[in-house]
């Protein structure tokens, strides 16, 4: 029998479809024009069909899309049953895309999976009862089961797996309808129009098609030369289904599921497979094929050419991995959210290179980069240095046209991040230069010699971390910071700048791989400037070392969720704090507070909240702290204890916990400095905080006792900064507690690594029995030049 579980108008619809043998052998549609007033909520096509995709961010503009799960998805390990975890995680993704007002199709395997389980059943319990009867025992004896045709598991499974397909749509309100297919479906004409227009009417239904060849009466495939042009294909496998399926609807997105996470170059097995996130028409000669799948008629060599063949009809393809536990709940989704989820074709092929040559290409370059001389690296920053003066005119006309396109679209706080002017690019040349001195002493120093034992000498020196990303809103000028302290450090370079300063930052790049060139190093340094999602980049963790991150509160913690295997040096916030204490001076207080909140609301290490000692209430010293925040137009936000001192208070704050990056701050009361520590500790940042007192004991505690990265005594909190710090610049800010901490320059980008010098030594040798001992003693450190040994 063929159980239906289905919602009332599941049903009904269900009562409509009949088989009509005389004109195509899969469902058709009757009475269903009486639905034609029914209201369906669709949105509008994004695009006209006829050409596929050129990027995957394109892929959120899908209309219409075909998911096709491959046997390996549908099936369990043991091939006798479906796999209903990842079933339902697949059918939640396809009722929730459904929702959003898309067309969704799916083409399934699982047919003769589900009927071996069925039949397999049956027959067991028909041999038990048969052998209870002839041996008259309950004993059971070992049965063995005969070997199923497909056709026949095909016949038995179909009716259960739609009636799954019915029961796990019914959870979200989603209704479906079953149709089986053939080769000659779409070889007659008349029946490949039926065959569409059943779908047409179907998909203004918001009903959900799930299609499948109707493998009880399907013949073996045959060897023809299909795939040879858009009108021709065979339907051997789901594959070709989906791909011919696609097309002929004029979908906008195939996604096939799989066991695999998509294309390599090579068997996914072997030593030097690499990944193809991109796939081009023509590539097919640069890829091995590796075995098919353990379950499926198909394999990975028929996937691509069903893919290119739907590539060529107008369909853009994603081949992913529907296997995977920790994927498979959101990998449909992903993929038309155009995150970088198993292989995408492509007909567009980028002119420079993908984001991972790129990163290929610095590293190979910052590998050269590392082993030159001091001089060569502080020649290259200095060459860096004279261009930004030198050619300060190409820059400014480019930052204008960035202006003139963010005034209009940004906040003003976000355009004077991106302003750039002839001071600014001075003093940027200046810091170069500063770093330019320091990395006279920085890759190769030895920061410890330990003689192990007699001939075994031991040093740790300092090396480049490897391939930094670094990511960046509006700003410019952190470009040719970044790539000086890269330079120094002997790092690769990956940077990732706002399209909103796209012009600047272009020939800034420009100009520091100019510099490069000096010695050979062009690669060195790479400005990302394809259509990469920020999050796809920090997926590259086989590829990218450290990720610093230079913008919003928002984007840096954006980039510490999606960076799960590549550590991040930054900070998400900057709450930072100034305590005026009740020995405080009235003159440093007014300085110190204005410059925090005043000179540059919008940065990390502006004052946003302000702790006043309780003894200040009604003093001179506070209400002249009032006037000057009203006169600079800070708006004032009243913390609860201050709140409760005041009869008509300004507004209360929200949260105590809040960076509001603009002309406004928090006011909150302490009974004492201890209890200014406990609030920072409590709802700080760990950025920068300052206290502002003439009692050095009291300065002494705080500063000990804070656990800030920056921790100030009569100081404004703008201080807080590489530059000003004489580092010549900084990656970022960090409030980490490990690594590097506060203003990061040149000592934050290099780690270290263990070099031992030996003649034959062995760890035997210090064993009991072994005739040497361990001496461990301290030896004078030297410098050590790239290519050159130490001397005591």
């Amino acid at each position: 029998s063929h159980l239906f579980i289905c919602c009332s108008f599941s049903c009904y619809v269900h009562k409509q479809l009949s088989y009509n043998p005389t004109s195509s052998p899969f469902l058709t549609l009757h009475a269903v024009r009486q639905w034609n007033n029914v209201p369906f909520f669709t949105v509008p096509l994004a695009r006209a069909h006829g050409k596929s995709f050129a990027h995957r961010s394109d892929l959120r503009q899908a209309k219409r899309i075909v998911v096709k799960l491959g046997s390996a998805v549908v099936t369990r390990g043991d091939e006798c049953g479906l796999a209903l975890g990842r079933l339902a995680s697949i059918v939640e993704q396809v009722a929730m895309l459904q929702n959003q007002g898309r067309e969704m199709m799916i083409v399934t395997s699982g047919a003769v999976a589900f009927g071996k389980q069925r039949l397999r059943h049956e027959i067991l319990l028909s041999q038990s009862v048969r052998q209870a009867l002839h041996s008259g025992q309950n004993q059971l004896k070992d049965m063995s089961l005969p070997v199923l045709e497909a056709r026949a598991c095909a016949a038995a499974g179909q009716s259960g797996l739609m009636a799954l397909y019915e029961a796990m749509f019914t959870q979200y309100s989603t209704c479906t309808a079953q149709i089986l297919v053939t080769n000659l479906d779409f070889h007659d004409d008349q029946k490949r129009r039926n065959l569409k227009s059943t779908l047409h009417e179907l998909l203004r239904m918001n009903i959900v098609p799930i299609i499948n060849t109707n493998d009880a009466v399907v013949p073996p495939p045959e060897p023809n030369s299909d795939l040879q042009g858009v009108n021709v294909i065979s339907i051997k496998d789901n594959d070709s289904l989906a791909a011919r399926l696609a097309v002929e609807m004029r979908a906008d997105l195939l996604i096939a599921l799989s066991d695999v996470e998509g294309l390599y170059d090579s068997p996914p097995g072997s030593d030097d497979a690499k990944f193809l996130d991109t796939f081009y028409p023509g590539d097919q000669h640069s890829i091995t094929y590796g075995t098919k799948s353990r379950v499926g008629i198909g394999g990975m060599e028929a996937k691509v050419k069903a893919a290119l063949w739907a590539l060529q009809g107008g369909t853009s393809v994603v081949i992913a991995n529907g296997t995977h536990p920790k994927v498979t709940g959101h990998v449909i989704t992903d993929i038309v959210e155009g995150k970088k989820v198993g292989t995408f074709f492509s007909e567009v092929k980028p002119a420079g290179p993908t984001v991972e040559q790129q990163t290929e290409m610095a590293r190979s370059a910052g590998r050269t980069l590392a082993s030159f001389e001091p001089e060569q690296r502080s020649d290259i920053i200095c060459a860096l240095a004279d261009l930004l003066t030198e050619r300060k005119d190409q820059i400014l006309s480019a930052n204008k046209k960035d202006m003139e396109h963010a005034v209009s679209r940004l906040s003003p706080a976000m355009v004077k991040r991106l302003s750039l002017s002839s001071s600014k690019l001075n003093s940027l040349s200046i810091g170069l230069r500063q770093i330019a001195v320091s990395s006279q002493d920085s890759v190769g120093r030895v920061l410890r010699r330990t003689r192990v034992a007699n001939n075994l000498e031991l040093e740790q020196i300092t090396v480049p971390i490897g391939v930094l990303l670094v990511i960046f809103e509006s700003r410019p000028d952190c470009l040719p910071q970044v790539s000086a302290l890269a330079i120094a450090s002997g790092n690769a370079l990956l940077l990732k700048g706002g399209k909103e300063a796209a012009n600047t930052n272009r020939i800034l790049h420009e100009l520091a791989q100019e510099a490069l060139s000096i010695h050979g190093v062009k690669d060195a340094i790479q400005l990302v400037s394809t259509r990469e999602e920020v999050e796809d980049l920090c997926r590259l963790e086989k590829m990218i070392d450290l990720i610093i991150p230079r913008g919003s509160s928002q984007l840096v913690r954006d980039i510490q969720r999606a960076a799960k295997g590549i550590p991040v040096l930054g900070h998400s916030e900057g709450i930072c704090h100034v305590y005026v204490d009740h020995e405080a001076s009235v003159d440093k207080a007014i300085k110190i507070i204005r410059d925090s909140k005043c000179d540059y609301p919008a940065a990390c290490n502006a004052m946003e909240t302000l702790l006043v000692h309780r003894e200040l209430l009604r003093t001179p010293l506070f209400d002249q702290l009032i006037d000057m925040l009203r006169t600079e137009h800070v708006k004032i936000h009243a913390g609860p204890k201050f709140a409760s001192y005041l009869t008509f208070s300004p507004s209360e704050v929200k949260s105590l916990r809040t960076e509001y990056g603009d002309l406004e701050c928090c006011i909150e009361v302490v009974d004492s400095m201890q209890e200014a520590v406990d609030h920072i500790h409590k709802y700080g940042s760990s950025h920068t905080d300052v206290i502002v007192t003439e009692n050095e004991d009291t300065a002494e505690q705080f500063l000990q006792q804070l656990d800030s990265a920056c921790v100030f005594w009569n100081a404004s909190s703008r201080f807080a900064d590489g530059y000003r710090f004489g580092l010549g610049a900084e990656v970022g800010i960090s409030t980490a507690r490990i690594h590097a901490r506060g203003p990061v320059g040149l000592e934050g980008l290099l780690t270290t690594k263990w070099v031992l010098r030996g003649e034959g030594h062995t760890a035997a040798d210090f064993s009991e029995q072994g005739s040497m001992t361990y001496l461990h003693e301290n030896l004078p450190v030297a410098r050590v030049l790239p290519g050159r040994k130490t001397t005591s």
